[in-house]
C-alpha cells in the first residue's frame, strides 16, 4: 500500500525549517538544499510541495503572519481599556524569545522584499497588518472616551503606527537603551496624549 503524505503538514514543515533557518543563519543560507536538510527531506521531494524558492517565502511568512494573529486571539484583554490597548501594541515588539524570533524573521523577509518584486504584495499585507492595528487601536480609544473626539484618525494611526515600529527596531538593535518598561511607558503616554490631541 503507498504511504499517505499529508501535503500541508509537510508545507508547514519545511516551512518551519526555512524559518528556523532565517533565524539562526540569515535569509541568504535559506537555500533549497539546507531547508531540506533542516526539514529531513531530500532536495528533489522538497519540489512536491514548492515550485520555487520565493514561494516556499511567501508560504513561511504567510505563517508567521498567522502565527502572529493567534497569539493576539489567544490573549485576554482585562482590566482598563488603555493597559488593553497598549498590551496589543506590545504584541509587536520583539519583548521576548518569540517575538524575537519573529522580528528577526520579519527583517529579513523585507530585505529580500525590496529585490524581489513577487514577495511585495506579501510585504504589504504584513505592513498593512501593523497599520491596521494601530487604526484599531486608535477607533477604540475614540470609542471609549479616551481620544479627542475630533482627532484626525488616518494621521494618529499612521503616527501610532511609526512609532511602534520604530520602538521595535530600536528595542530589537539596542535591549539595553529602550527596556520593556520603557516602552510600556512610552506606549502608555502616547495614547493618553491622544485625550488632548
Amino acid at each position: 500500500m503507498p504511504k499517505i503524505v499529508d501535503h500541508d503538514s509537510q508545507r508547514q514543515r519545511v516551512a518551519e525549517a526555512a524559518i528556523r533557518i532565517i533565524r539562526r543563519d540569515g535569509i541568504e543560507q535559506a537555500t533549497v538544499r539546507n531547508i531540506a536538510a533542516e526539514a529531513g527531506l531530500s532536495v528533489g521531494s522538497m519540489r512536491h510541495y514548492f515550485s520555487s524558492q520565493l514561494e516556499l517565502f511567501s508560504f513561511a511568512m504567510h505563517l508567521f503572519l498567522d502565527r502572529i494573529v493567534e497569539r493576539i486571539q489567544r490573549m485576554s484583554f482585562e482590566g482598563p481599556p488603555l493597559d488593553s490597548l497598549v498590551l496589543l501594541l506590545l504584541q509587536f515588539i520583539p519583548l521576548d524569545e518569540e517575538r524575537r524570533l519573529e522580528m528577526d524573521v520579519w527583517l529579513a523577509f523585507m530585505a529580500k522584499a525590496t529585490v524581489h518584486e513577487e514577495l511585495k504584495p506579501l510585504s504589504d499585507k504584513l505592513h498593512s497588518g501593523l497599520y491596521d492595528s494601530a487604526h484599531y487601536v486608535v477607533q477604540a480609544l475614540l470609542s471609549e472616551g479616551l481620544a479627542h473626539p475630533g482627532l484626525d484618525v488616518e494621521f494618529e494611526s499612521q503616527r501610532l503606527h511609526a512609532l511602534v515600529d520604530g520602538l521595535a527596531l530600536q528595542h530589537m538593535l539596542q535591549p539595553d537603551t529602550l527596556p520593556p518598561e520603557r516602552i510600556r511607558e512610552l506606549l502608555t503616554r502616547h495614547l493618553r496624549g491622544l485625550e488632548r490631541e
